[in-house]
């Protein structure tokens, strides 16, 4: 199967062709068939690999950044990871702007990637609007610096064409069987890239968007706090597509973690909330569609990155 980007890249050949597998004992009788992406099979163990390769390689492509440059991204650190992997593989420099809001396990992996990561502090660790907001400003001063760009990953449109390889897999590995995909929105980029890569075959996919049932601005909610890293952002996306969207499922905090919770004990997955949430709502989806149908989902990144939030464990 065709990879992300050339075999020619060192580590950036890993990004793609993760396994596509079909959950079994979560899914209830008489539901539709679910199938997951196992984006955790990446090289950093995120989804955001594809988005980040895009990203930079757009940006060299007009001449945006060159050799010695530093990247500035604002991120709960999911997207800093994968970026922080692409510049050290590409050599840039990366200066990340992050908070105490999210777990210590994507601080670490950042640094150890060779990112400079600063805070902006929390409301006692509550992802909100005004959080992300000040990160992006924060984001926005740095990047005003000589040699350093601003990857802006909200308004970032290469970005969504990382996904787009995400749809052709799925598309491929299901043998054309998908009648559903089912996606949390943060920048909005996977779900619009997988899904319009999915229609290109099949203009009938039924597209469902999924957010925290504690901010759900996307469905006409009051903006909110909630602890779902990586999704919710408390206000629209720039480049969120409502047209492109048949359906959006709320899912809270507490069922998106017993539902991660359960993938590892009865699926052997360990993946991370919004991994959980993904599925609560996929077996909504499920539901409603019956048995002859086939739903497809998203395990954004690995279990390992929240060992220290609460999600695993006592």
């Amino acid at each position: 199967m065709e990879r992300a980007v050339g075999a020619d890249e060192g580590v950036l050949a890993g990004i793609g062709s993760t396994p596509l597998i079909e959950l079994g004992k979560v899914v209830s009788a008489g539901s539709a068939r679910v199938l997951a992406k196992l984006e955790f099979a990446n090289p950093t163990g995120s989804m955001k690999d594809r988005m980040a390769v895009a990203a930079i390689r757009g940006a060299e492509a007009r001449g945006d950044i060159t050799p010695g440059d530093t990247v500035v991204e604002y991120t709960a650190g999911t997207t800093g990871i994968s970026l922080a992997l692409v510049c050290a593989a590409k050599d840039y420099g990366l200066h990340i702007v992050f908070s105490d809001a999210f777990s210590d396990e994507k601080r670490r992996t950042m640094e150890a990637l060779g990112a400079t990561v600063e805070d902006v502090p929390s409301d006692h660790g509550r992802i909100t609007e005004r959080l992300i907001k000040a990160m992006i400003a924060r984001a926005g001063e740095l990047s005003a610096q000589p040699g350093h760009w601003a990857c802006d990953q909200l308004n970032n449109r290469d970005a969504m064409t990382g996904y787009l390889t995400l749809g052709q897999e799925i598309w491929q590995q299901s043998s054309g069987r998908v009648d559903a995909f089912v996606q949390f929105v943060g920048t909005a980029h996977s779900i619009h890239g997988t899904a319009r890569a999915l229609r290109a075959h099949l203009p009938g996919l039924r597209v469902v968007a999924v957010e925290p049932a504690e901010s759900a601005v996307l469905s006409g909610g009051p903006t909110g706090s909630h602890r779902i890293e990586g999704t919710g952002i408390g206000f629209i996306p720039p480049l969120w597509e409502p047209a492109e969207v048949d359906a959006i499922e709320r899912v809270s905090y507490e069922e998106a973690m017993a539902m991660s919770r359960r993938l590892a004990r009865e699926e052997g997955i360990f993946a991370g909330t919004s991994s959980g949430g993904n599925v609560v709502a996929a077996l909504r989806v499920a539901e409603q569609l019956g048995p002859d149908a086939t739903v497809v989902t998203v395990m954004v990144d690995s279990g390992f990155r929240y060992l220290s939030t609460g999600l695993y464990g006592q």
